[in-house]
């Protein structure tokens, strides 16, 4: 297959958009710099709050920004496109009619792996406008997988995590995020979801163990070998 340029719609969280691109670096098996992927990434921060838009559709929708760069990063040569942002994929369907290039979808590609996993009970962290849209549990029912989201006390503190801390720059500690996964562990799921890139910063920061699938890790992942290249070892 021949090598293909990735481009990356950014500014989705801007910390997220940079973890992407380093975990596709790490994960591209490569021995010199000319061996790695040719990618193109837009950290657009211009982009609206995904969510608040999901939850209140008088606010500005992210999708004409969104658009713009998709077709900015078809311009500059991009040949698929990932979108470091869980939420975003509410606006999925209308922006791959806008885009000549393929786009890949980030959470169904996380069911996927869910599914590889041999998982049955799956946990679902992410954002209140992901998990109000379905985009998860829809996949995870699509791949025979039972999909558990947290009540609306612990929906708050996961909301307090992305919002107040990791997109306000701030370090996460154990502590802090130990009450999240005892109550995971408390609804019995055997794998848990990270359905929120500001979580992958988190993932990066604590190492949370392997229950845990990073949907940034998969979408790294499924980019290297779409465009062509190994992971690797």
């Amino acid at each position: 297959m021949d090598k293909l340029v990735l481009g990356i719609i950014g500014g989705v969280g801007p910390l997220a958009t940079m973890l992407l691109g380093e975990t596709i670096v790490r994960r591209t098996k490569a021995f010199s710099d000319q061996e790695h992927m040719h990618f193109i990434i837009d950290n657009d921060t211009r982009i609206p709050d995904r969510t608040a838009f999901i939850l209140d559709q008088t606010q500005a929708s992210p999708l004409p920004f969104m658009a713009e760069d998709a077709q900015k990063l078809v311009n500059a040569g991009a040949e698929r496109i990932v979108i470091p942002c869980n939420t975003a994929h509410y606006f999925y369907d209308e922006l791959q009619k806008e885009t000549k290039v393929p786009i890949l979808h980030m959470i169904r590609e996380t069911a996927k792996k869910a599914k590889q996993l041999q998982a049955k009970r799956v946990g679902i962290l992410a954002t209140t406008g992901t998990l109000s849209s379905n985009l998860y549990q829809e996949a995870l029912v699509q791949e025979g997988l039972e999909p558990v989201v947290p009540d609306e006390a612990l929906q708050k503190r996961l909301m307090s995590i992305i919002y107040d801390h990791v997109k306000a720059g701030k370090m996460i500690s154990k502590s802090v995020w130990q009450p999240i996964e005892d109550e995971m562990k408390k609804a019995a799921c055997d794998y848990i979801i990270l359905g929120c890139t500001e979580l992958s910063v988190v993932n990066r920061s604590l190492a949370l163990d392997n229950r845990y699938i990073d949907a940034l890790v998969v979408l790294a992942e499924r980019a290297i070998e779409s465009c062509g290249y190994e992971l690797a070892d």
